[in-house]
């Protein structure tokens, strides 16, 4: 400490701290600085999870939509009773519900996975 009570100054200069920085990554690089490259690596993933999520919103539709059209095209089937409970009912107002979590659960696993496959583009070693 100074006669004053305060604390001496002390220089920092950002040429020292970047010199000791290891050398960046190209790839992370390019998408930090927001470069061609870097961004074409972006778009790629988001087509990709725009790709996951239209596949499986028509899973949803063609499943959940083609119920009512069964049941429209074929009145016998929608008058069957299942434990007392007209099948139509049973399957749109109970088994719908374990059919939309299994297609949220799978599309958390896909989008996963086309999130590791992104990294691992990112952080592949240069050849």
């Amino acid at each position: 400490m100074d006669g004053d009570g305060k604390l001496p100054r002390t220089r920092v200069v950002l040429g020292e701290a970047a010199a000791r920085r290891p050398p960046a990554d190209p790839a992370k690089a390019d998408l930090a600085e927001q470069t061609p490259v870097g961004e074409a690596l972006v778009k790629g993933l988001v087509r990709a999870q725009l790709a996951l999520a239209l596949r499986l919103s028509l899973v949803v539709a063609a499943g959940l939509g083609a119920l009512p059209l069964l049941f429209a095209v074929a009145p016998a089937v929608g008058k069957t009773k299942l434990l007392g409970v007209n099948l139509p009912w049973v399957l749109l107002g109970v088994l719908s519900f374990p059919f939309l979590v299994g297609v949220g659960w799978a599309y958390v696993r896909w989008a996963e996975r086309n999130e590791q496959d992104f990294t691992a583009v990112i952080n592949r070693p240069e050849a």
